[in-house]
């Protein structure tokens, strides 16, 4: 097992709860399974995972453990709740190298039945004005996009109304709208917009209220509205079971680094789905090892929705050549063994 530490510049800062980012550090795993090199990449983000330095001390206790007791005792060392993203990075390599060594694609050693050569993903749009939103959209509508993110939260909700809405007017109702309000609003605030949304098409709102307030979105999805409850930040250090025993969510947005790696996230998608609950694949904006992975993730979901997939663009460099495409909305899917990334091409000295 091997660890490189690497710094990718984005090419626009990422707002954050904990500050804005101006770029991904995270360090790169290799490791040797089954005659094959497996590669991860553990890229932590503040406020969904754990920090760089007590990233670097999980990758750091794993490897002395895989010394003595191999991957086994690595994964053990790597707590999913205490620090995912280190979990996801030697997680992934050891995926990796299984899939190589069966010489499937990762999408197939999840679910050997499938056969799945594009996701489906939409594009997000951030905050701007009614009219800087309703073009922001049509932008992404004109490149193939026919399901968009739109951010909302940051401004009164009679604001957001009023932007959805020109949205809507300026796309038409073919094209699927989801907004995300990253746990922004009050109870009142959330009914008084699921109220105002339904007419406008919307298809959920993703974590509309505070990320502990698992009552106050069960409350929502019980109120009969033609809105989806999404979670994300909900799931961050908690169990899905707790989310699903509340009865708290219709979606669940999946971030494979921020769950423990791929298996975790392919495991709570079907989980969900068990439960008549839809399961939404993200990145967190990282680079092309884990972007990748999180691909295969839901490519292994059958009949799966439009994803967050599409955010290689927001880096300024990457790991190494993406063998991904996004055309008309849709992002193909490696079919070479393991995740299709070359161990070899992945540099984090680019």
């Amino acid at each position: 097992m091997t660890v490189e530490r690497f710094s990718l510049p984005l090419a626009r800062p990422l707002a954050t709860a904990d500050g804005t980012i101006s770029n991904r550090e995270g360090f790169v795993v290799r490791y040797d399974h089954r005659g094959e090199t497996g590669v991860g990449e553990s890229t932590p983000l503040p406020g969904w995972t754990e920090s760089l330095v007590e990233c670097e001390a999980g990758l750091d206790a794993a490897t002395e453990a895989e010394r003595s007791d191999g991957h086994s005792g690595a994964l053990l060392e790597l707590d999913a709740l205490e620090v995912p993203a280190a979990r996801h990075g030697f997680s992934t390599a050891l995926l990796d190298a299984d899939a190589r060594a069966d010489g499937v694609p990762l999408y197939r050693w999840f679910d050997a039945g499938r056969n799945c050569r594009s996701v489906p993903v939409n594009a997000t749009v951030g905050d701007g004005d009614a009219g800087e939103t309703a073009e922001a959209v049509s932008v992404s509508v004109d490149a193939g996009y026919d399901c968009v993110k739109v951010k909302v939260g940051n401004r009164p909700v009679a604001e957001d109304v009023d932007r959805i809405r020109a949205v809507r007017d300026r796309v038409g109702d073919g094209v699927t709208l989801r907004a995300d309000a990253n746990g922004a609003w009050t109870r009142d605030q959330a009914e008084t917009a699921f109220g105002r949304f339904e007419s406008l098409g919307v298809a959920y709102v993703e974590q509309p209220l505070a990320a502990d307030d698992l009552t106050g979105h069960a409350d929502l999805c019980s109120a009969g509205y033609d809105v989806g409850v999404a979670l994300d930040e909900s799931l961050v250090g908690r169990r899905v079971d707790a989310v699903l025993k509340a009865d708290a969510a219709d979606v669940l947005v999946l971030k494979p680094m921020a769950l423990g790696g791929p298996g975790n996230a392919h495991t709570l998608a079907m989980r969900a789905r068990e439960a008549g609950i839809e399961p939404v694949v993200t990145t967190t904006i990282d680079g092309v090892v884990a972007r990748v992975a999180a691909l295969h993730v839901a490519a292994a979901i059958p009949d799966v929705v439009p994803c967050g997939l599409a955010t290689g663009d927001r880096l300024e460099r990457d790991l190494g050549p993406d063998p991904t495409t996004v055309t008309d909305g849709e992002m193909s899917v490696p079919q070479s063994a393991g995740l299709g990334v070359d161990p070899s091409e992945v540099r984090t000295d680019a």
